[in-house]
């Protein structure tokens, strides 16, 4: 075996036994009043920010502008990172990555094209921050508001829970 070849082989096992992190993305997305723009999974208690999960190989940012044109026929550019925490590993789940995106603020235009594109959202809705909060997950309440606050402040929030 040549230098090459054993040093690729050794790199190769230690990749394979490294973790593997789930990818959360969500988007932060407004409209021309300040509101969030939030959905209704068909699979889930609480409404949510749109977004969904990385695929495999696939960058975070790339993952929630798919997830988007997937479910609400959006085209948005993922823009600064606002929040990334670790999620410690609850219920059936692993640990996973929780990455938000600010995707900017939604033209009348885009808001009117915007229509349900996939069975796993059952609804759609620009609501205050305080409003939207109130509907979802406790721990993606507390997400957001941390993700907002980084909006408005220019900076980027990190937690591990």
């Amino acid at each position: 075996m040549t230098e090459d070849a054993a040093r690729y082989a050794y790199l190769a096992e230690g990749n394979a036994k490294q973790a593997r992190k789930r990818v959360a993305v969500d988007l932060l997305i407004r409209d021309e009043r300040g509101r969030v723009l939030v959905v209704n999974p068909t699979y889930k208690d609480y409404w949510d920010l749109p977004g969904g999960m990385a695929e495999h190989n696939e960058p975070p940012r790339q993952a929630g502008e798919r997830e988007l044109a997937e479910e609400l026929g959006l085209a948005v550019t993922a823009g600064r990172l606002l929040l990334v925490d670790w999620a410690a590993p609850h219920g059936p789940w692993r640990d996973q990555l929780i990455f938000i995106f600010d995707a900017g603020t939604l033209a009348l235009a885009e808001k009117r094209a915007m229509s349900i594109r996939d069975s796993e959202i059952g609804g759609f809705a620009f609501v205050p921050v305080v409003e939207a909060q109130a509907m979802l997950s406790p721990d993606m309440a507390e997400r957001l508001g941390r993700a907002y606050l980084a909006l408005v402040n220019g900076t980027t929030d990190y937690s591990e829970r």
